[in-house]
């Protein structure tokens, strides 16, 4: 990095969202004395007798989860969105335009033990984490009327998840949502100008001034984004160009698996917490075209800035003008590179 950019401000493009954030790394020395966040305690029994998503255990609507062993998944008792919406549009004019939304929303859990997290889990159980959303993105997408399917996991109470339960989710929608949209049009501009994947000739750039890679396996990379927004933010990418999960063998199901694990417990490791994130997929609508265009990804958008207790806010300016981080990606990544792959706990 230009020592310039490592102490004064600077803006960074993101070409994946064809948008722009401003990094000011010399605010990262100034002393905090905003809001502390409280640490949820951790201290969770295998099985809860009051949780709605353990096994055996009745639900809001009445009923009652199986005695699931693995992997289980079901209806969304309170979703988003709903299969039976009616087709409807409204458009006074230009300024006032409206129309239903039509679509399904899937819980997964990941795992029957209530004190479990992702990076506690083993490789093998991921693994089936992996297979589901295969199969769920394969038989929503297939759907004639969802065009899109959003697979992500929302951990820890401070991402506002509502139950420490192991689980994700996953909304199937009849459009394609912003930020998935904003993605499909930069890298079609990409393919259609070089003819190859845009997320492709990123992370072979990576892989080779290794300034913000974090790891790597035999077909999955994991690091800290040129553009990163979040302090912590990541991502793992695919080395071989693949549209969609559903494109993944067996091996580079494993591998996902494994880093999918490897990240998580660096995240975990790094204040020694249960790290909170927002994390999900981004890949191929499934509305029945090709998309040569797509390189799926997994990106992890976590709000922990200086310690387990200290979050950042988008306010303000971010929320009035532009994104903005106050460490460099490369600062960010070197810190999560430099943590052990044994989680805390095991030590």
């Amino acid at each position: 990095m230009n020592p310039i950019f490592e102490e004064h401000p600077h803006r960074r493009y993101n070409p994946l969202t064809d948008s722009w954030v401003l990094v000011s790394p010399h605010r990262a020395k100034r002393p905090w004395q905003g809001q502390v966040e409280k640490v949820a305690g951790d201290d969770r029994p295998a099985y809860d007798e009051t949780c709605y998503l353990c096994p055996t255990n009745t639900r809001m609507n009445g009923e009652v989860n199986p005695d699931y062993q693995d992997v289980y998944i079901f209806n969304n008792d309170f979703a988003a969105l709903l299969e039976d919406t009616p087709p409807h549009s409204f458009e006074e004019d230009e300024l006032f335009k409206a129309e239903t939304e039509r679509g399904l929303g899937r819980v997964i859990c990941f795992s029957p033990r209530h004190d479990l997290t992702v990076p506690e889990m083993e490789e093998a159980a991921i693994r089936k984490v992996v297979d589901a959303w295969v199969d769920e993105y394969l038989t929503l997408g297939g759907k004639d009327f969802i065009n899109y399917v959003q697979i992500f996991e929302n951990k820890g109470f401070v991402m506002g998840c509502s139950n420490p339960h192991p689980h994700g989710q996953i909304w199937a929608s009849s459009s394609i949502p912003d930020e998935p949209m904003k993605k499909q049009i930069a890298q079609l501009k990409y393919w259609q100008k070089n003819q190859r994947s845009l997320l492709a000739d990123y992370i072979e750039k990576e892989l080779f001034k290794q300034e913000r890679v974090l790891f790597e396996n035999e077909h999955f990379v994991a690091l800290v984004p040129y553009w990163a927004v979040w302090p912590f933010e990541t991502m793992i990418v695919p080395k071989r160009k693949m549209a969609r999960i559903s494109d993944m063998t067996d091996a580079e199901k494993d591998a996902f698996a494994n880093a999918y694990k490897r990240l998580t417990v660096r995240y975990d490791n790094l204040f020694e917490t249960s790290f909170p994130y927002s994390a999900g997929v981004h890949q191929a609508p499934t509305d029945g075209e090709a998309h040569d265009e797509w390189h799926w990804h997994f990106v992890f958008y976590p709000p922990l800035l200086r310690s387990a207790t200290v979050k950042k806010f988008m306010v303000g300016y971010e929320m009035l003008a532009n994104p903005q981080r106050d460490i460099t990606a490369e600062k960010s990544a070197g810190v999560l590179r430099a943590l052990s792959e044994v989680h805390y706990k095991t030590k």
